[in-house]
C-alpha cells in the first residue's frame, strides 16, 4: 500500500499525520538557533605614543595629527579615532572585515 492509498481510505489518519508534521515543524522552528548579527571581531590596531612632559595640545598637534595623516593613507580603513592626553597619545584604527590584519599592520 502506498501513502496515497492509505490517505484516501483513511482521511482522518492523513489529517493527523499532516498536523503532526506541522507541529514538529513549529517546535523545531522555536528551537532553531539563528542570530541576527553573527559574532565577528573586527580587525583593530592601536598605536600608542608617549612624549614625557608635553601637554595635550602639543601631543595632538605634533604627534597625533601627523600620525593620523600617515595612517589615513592605508587602504581598507573603516574608522580612525584618537585621544591625546598629558604625555601620551592613543590612535585606534578599525579596518574593513575583508582586510588582512597582518598586511594592514605592516
Amino acid at each position: 500500500m502506498s501513502l496515497s492509498t492509505i490517505s484516501i481510505k483513511r482521511p482522518v489518519l492523513a489529517i493527523v499525520m499532516n498536523l503532526m508534521i506541522v507541529l514538529f515543524g513549529i517546535i523545531g522552528y522555536t528551537y532553531l538557533g539563528v542570530r541576527e548579527f553573527p559574532s565577528i571581531d573586527p580587525a583593530q590596531i592601536t598605536v600608542q605614543t608617549s612624549y614625557t612632559g608635553a601637554n595635550a595640545d602639543i601631543i595632538e598637534s605634533q604627534i597625533t595629527e601627523p600620525l593620523e595623516k600617515a595612517i589615513n593613507s592605508i587602504d581598507g580603513i573603516r574608522n580612525i579615532s584618537s585621544t591625546s592626553a598629558q604625555g601620551s597619545s592613543v590612535i585606534n584604527i578599525e579596518f574593513n572585515l575583508d582586510k588582512n590584519l597582518e598586511e594592514a599592520a605592516n
